[in-house]
């Protein structure tokens, strides 16, 4: 049982290997940033969602609107409201799958497994019972279409580093971590979620010089996240 809550317990962000839409951007710098409150963030989320539904179709349209909802989900979780999260999980979920109906992609498999992910988090043990392999398993159905998206990689590398004794491996963690710039296409998050997951790494290997060093790349990118102010280096 608690094997599959560690995988679900990984950090979830998100990236693709496809460009995000220009308009989308905004949301997920919120997000990362972590200036707004979630009920702040919610009208900036309806008018991403809305310019998906005119913008886009099919797939594409029910990849990012399963984005959106996991976007919000992800602003509700910091905060601790856990039923409003899981209301976006949810929609996230619905959202991946009908665009799995139309095409498999490796977005979309990503994405799904991201909402599955974080409503392990936020969800009663028994739903990462059910639901926790499901992570893993959809992030290597993205590498089969995509062997370069970054979010997979990471969600299969996270497991290594969050999991706590006896089930954690730190140096695999920290090789599969730092194999990912190199061989995968990269966003913005992407490389904060890689960044800070490496400064994390390295302060359980009590490593405060290598810790340091990724902590400081992470700040470059998102200095005002707050879950990077969590982390202790020294």
């Amino acid at each position: 049982m608690f094997l599959l809550i560690f995988l679900c317990l990984i950090t979830g962000f998100k990236a693709t290997a496809e460009t995000l839409p220009e308009w989308f951007i905004p949301l997920r710098e919120a997000i990362y940033e972590q200036q707004l409150t979630a009920v702040e963030i919610e009208p900036l989320y309806h008018e991403i969602s809305n310019k998906a539904k005119i913008n886009l179709s099919g797939d594409s349209q029910y990849v990012i609107l399963s984005r959106s909802e996991y976007m919000m989900g992800r602003a509700y979780q910091f905060e601790n409201k856990k039923n409003e999260a899981i209301t976006h999980y949810d929609e996230g979920i619905k959202w991946a799958e009908k665009a799995l109906e139309i095409r498999e992609s490796s977005e979309a498999w990503v994405i799904l497994a991201e909402n599955i992910s974080q409503s392990c988090v936020v969800r009663p043990a028994s739903y990462a019972i059910a639901n926790g392999l499901k992570v893993e398993k959809y992030a290597k159905n993205a590498l089969a279409i995509d062997s370069k998206n970054a979010a997979a990689k990471f969600m299969i590398a996270a497991r290594w580093v969050f999991a706590p004794a006896p089930f954690h491996n730190y140096n695999k963690g920290i090789e599969m971590l730092t194999a990912i710039p190199d061989s995968s296409n990269m966003e913005k998050d992407d490389m904060f979620n890689v960044f800070s997951s490496l400064s994390y790494a390295y302060i359980q290997k009590k490593n405060s010089v290598q810790a340091s060093q990724w902590y400081s790349k992470a700040n470059e990118i998102y200095p005002t996240n707050k879950y990077l102010k969590t982390l202790n280096i020294n």
